[in-house]
């Protein structure tokens, strides 16, 4: 999004909980949004896989960077959402992270 201004930030969790070997899902007005910590940054994705949409990257295996889809092996960059592997074609929507006292804010 280019205009983070007109954006609503949501408190989704704490910095504390998050772990750099896995995800964690959060639910915000309706979207299920996976958390990523990767180099001491957050980074925030749709939940579901593109391609199955019944796959929660959120419990996909992270490493280097990236997610791997639990059911069908596809990979997505954490930083930017893009697949970098098949069988998904279709890049992961991202959202914008805020750190505000401890709190992870996603903007929605």
């Amino acid at each position: 999004m280019s205009d983070q201004a007109e954006l609503t930030w949501v408190e989704a969790a704490r910095v504390e909980d998050m772990s750099p070997d896995e995800g964690k899902l959060v639910r915000l007005g309706g979207a299920a949004i996976a958390l990523f910590s990767v180099d001491d940054e957050i980074y925030a994705l749709d939940d579901a896989c593109p391609h199955s949409k019944t796959a929660s990257l959120s419990q996909g295996y992270v490493e280097d960077g990236l997610v791997e889809c639990p059911l069908h092996q596809a990979c997505f960059e954490i930083r930017t959402g893009k697949v970098t592997s098949p069988p998904a074609e279709t890049d992961v929507k991202t959202y914008p992270v805020r750190i505000q006292d401890g709190a992870i804010l996603i903007g929605l």
